[in-house]
């Protein structure tokens, strides 16, 4: 779950790093009120969950209570990237001396964290590796021994950090890794990290919270933006679902992350290709299935369903009863292949319902049901 800036600042200024006040606003009369309090002088940030708003136009200074008032206007319902400007985070404006970054992620393939440290900033750290690669520094983080000292004095003198700010830049990155720990974070961002008369600032901030691990953080669970995602996967994130929308006309109905994909990828193959996907989990039990069904049709490209279930812990005859109730009132062909746990008595159940039900198609293997999907969807 990536977190908007102002979210992900009030996180950052709970653990000590330094940013401008502000706060966030949906409406003109509000920026107007906000941009008072700070004295006129502020930017407006649109707040949407994409790169590059202040390219794209999503980020503008104002001078004056007026100018915020006009430049709000302007900004409310702009679409930047595919994305409706919605929420304003009207923020002081602070005197800029230096810009700088500071980041840390996941690395999956070091099997471990990456900290980047750089002495420049405000720029997409791939434009600042390719303008300034002798300004920017990295090193590996080992999770089970942490951030070591002598790993933060390679990236400042290796970024070339002015000794000035050794001692706050030292004291953010510490802060930066241990938000990263704590909230079970892919990724914490400070760009621009500015210097300022009032010491160093975390102008922008970017937090990514990896999803697995949101039942641990309950508490980040209001910070989710169902606005920013399409009405489908806002209504199956809220009965907890997984659900992608493609750009197909087959829809995918499977259980486990893993399944999902293999079926797509044998959709693909098959010459086809899938309108959207569903993972219901581990379990399948009849209201879930109809509930998937339901977001699965609800997009109106879908010409078939290849529903593709492994019956592990959950036993292939309970899932097959469950599918029976889930589909008796579904007109649209639909392909079932059922595998695992007690497959002949769940598959013997599902074609005795399907000698009653014209558009309902068993079938033994993966490739099998693929083929079948693709067949009926043209």
């Amino acid at each position: 779950m990536r977190l908007h800036e102002y979210q992900a600042k009030q996180i950052f200024s709970r653990h000590g790093i330094k940013t401008a006040k502000g706060e966030i606003a949906v409406s003109v009369d509000e920026v107007e009120s906000i941009a008072r309090k700070l004295g006129g002088k502020v930017v407006l940030k649109s707040q949407i969950l994409v790169g590059g708003r202040g390219k794209a136009g999503g980020i503008m200074k104002a001078f004056s209570v007026e100018e915020a008032v006009e430049k709000a206007k302007e900004l409310f319902g702009k679409i930047i990237k595919g994305h409706v400007v919605e929420k304003i985070y009207v923020e002081e404006l602070v005197q800029i001396e230096r810009e700088m970054y500071a980041g840390l992620t996941v690395d999956r393939a070091g099997k471990g964290v990456t900290a980047i440290l750089s002495s420049v900033g405000g720029m997409d750290i791939e434009e600042i590796a390719v303008k300034h690669p002798e300004k920017i520094a990295k090193v590996t983080i080992n999770p089970k021994w942490g951030l070591w000292d002598y790993q933060i004095r390679q990236l400042l003198i290796n970024s070339q950090m002015p000794k000035d700010y050794w001692k706050e830049v030292n004291a953010i990155l510490r802060t930066l890794y241990s938000i990263l720990m704590h909230y079970e974070a892919e990724l914490v961002e400070i760009n621009p990290l500015v210097a300022t008369p009032e010491g160093l600032i975390a102008a922008d901030a970017r937090l990514n919270i990896d999803d697995s691990a949101l039942f641990r953080h309950r508490e980040l669970e209001t910070f989710r933006d169902y606005t920013e995602a399409d009405q489908t996967e806002r209504i199956a994130m809220e009965k907890g679902l997984n659900y992608v929308k493609l750009d197909g006309t087959i829809g995918v109905l499977a259980n486990g992350a893993g399944m999902a994909m293999s079926t797509m990828d044998l959709i693909y193959l098959q010459g086809g290709k899938p309108a959207n996907f569903l993972d219901i989990g581990g379990g399948a039990s009849a209201e879930v299935v109809r509930e998937a069904m339901n977001l699965i049709l609800m997009d109106k490209n879908v010409k078939t369903v290849f529903i593709n279930i492994f019956g592990g812990i959950t036993r292939c005859d309970d899932v097959a009863r469950g599918l029976i109730q889930a589909l008796a009132e579904i007109s649209v062909p639909i392909v079932v292949r059922l595998a695992g746990t007690n497959e002949e008595e769940g598959r013997r159940i599902m074609e005795e319902f399907a000698r009653e039900k014209e558009n309902v198609h068993i079938v033994e293997t993966m490739e099998e049901g693929a083929k079948k999907a693709v067949e009926l969807g043209r």
